[in-house]
């Protein structure tokens, strides 16, 4: 990976609609986006009839329909992802999408060939589902909302032992034997990306803890980076000169559309400048050596200063602090040598603010 991996994130916000879906491809494509993701679920295999809507979802649908009947109108079928994963082949942009149970994973990875899965973090204690994914050894994005450290090292250790592929019944002491191997930490370090996340739409700027991203990666020597919920682009912009390895942000195509997640995302244009200033970044980065840039060494001359005369000074007078000074430009003798200066005998006549040269 070479840069910071921008993740245009469209998640549900085609509405259903397969024609709103490949708007959104258009418009992560425009973006220079790296990858548009979506998500992929039968919601039956995902939401209970009883399970309730997040505040979020209220404020931005009301409570005249159950968490799963919202969902519902949200899904797009299998068929429609296969025409959407070759869309998105056609413009030249990476095709993700997060798989919320294992017969969406199953067709992901294996009708899709996807090669890179995204696990949510509403899903990071689905063992059953992190496992599944794991044994298909693909490369994983882990978000890591509302976890905990110990909760992330759980996961991972689900993850380096399905990577494994041991034949052993899974127990929480084999997942946990996983991750301190050797081989299940080698596995870890090559395919597993952690994102810091703050699960609220939108994320309050306080809540955020962006430094948490390089607590995990100093705990886990994981590549880690940032699944941004708040509003605007400051904070991913932020996250990426912290170090973020990978940036993941929700956009859509009209923040005032019907929907969950519209008003919590990134507009067209929002997402263009997000990934500008992120490019920006990376280019301010640099190398990290501390030493004079191409662009500044002509500068070097105009603003230092050199040792000059403060007034008219005789040949054989001794320099003194009444007669010489430091003054722009910076092409004579250095200052740090002014004190070296005193008393030494002026070989020539000197004007005033003429460069001091002893030779």
């Amino acid at each position: 990976m070479s840069g910071t991996y921008i993740i245009a994130e469209a998640g549900v916000n085609h509405n259903g609609d397969i024609e709103l879906a490949k708007k959104l491809v258009d418009i992560a494509a425009m973006g220079k986006a790296d990858a548009v993701k979506f998500q992929t679920f039968k919601t039956e295999n995902v939401i209970s009839k009883y399970a309730p809507k997040a505040e979020y979802q209220i404020n931005t649908t009301g409570k005249g329909e159950s968490q799963f009947d919202m969902v519902r109108k949200l899904e797009l079928s299998f068929t429609q992802f296969g025409e959407l994963k070759a869309y998105c082949d056609a413009r030249e942009i990476e095709f993700l999408s997060t798989p919320f149970d294992i017969e969406s994973a199953d067709f992901l990875i294996d009708e899709l060939s996807l090669k890179t899965i995204k696990i949510p973090s509403g899903e990071i204690t689905n063992a059953p589902l992190i496992y599944h994914i794991a044994r298909k050894r693909v490369k994983i994005i882990l978000s890591t909302g509302m976890s905990t450290m110990s909760e992330i090292e759980a996961a991972l250790g689900v993850i380096a032992f399905g990577y494994l592929q041991k034949e052993e019944h899974p127990t929480i002491e084999a997942f946990k034997e996983a991750f301190i191997s050797e081989e299940g930490q080698q596995l870890l370090k090559k395919n597993v990306t952690l994102l810091h996340c703050t699960t609220e739409y939108p994320a309050p700027v306080q809540d955020v803890n962006l430094i948490a991203m390089n607590t995990m990666n100093n705990a886990f020597g994981l590549q880690a980076g940032y699944s941004d919920h708040t509003e605007g682009i400051a904070i991913s912009i932020a996250a990426v000169a912290l170090g973020a390895a990978v940036i993941e942000k929700h956009f859509t195509y009209d923040k005032q559309a019907e929907g969950p997640d519209h008003k919590a995302s990134l507009s067209p244009d929002e997402l263009i400048q997000m990934v500008d200033g992120i490019r920006q970044v990376e280019l301010a980065k640099g190398s990290g050596i501390k030493i004079p840039s191409r662009s500044e060494m002509k500068n070097v001359q105009i603003a230092r200063k050199s040792v000059v005369a403060r007034k008219e000074i005789k040949q054989g007078e001794a320099f003194t602090v009444e007669n010489i000074t430091v003054k722009r430009p910076g092409n004579g003798i250095s200052p740090f040598e002014y004190w070296n200066m005193l008393k030494q005998i002026a070989p020539k006549e000197f004007k005033l603010d003429e460069e001091i040269r002893l030779r």
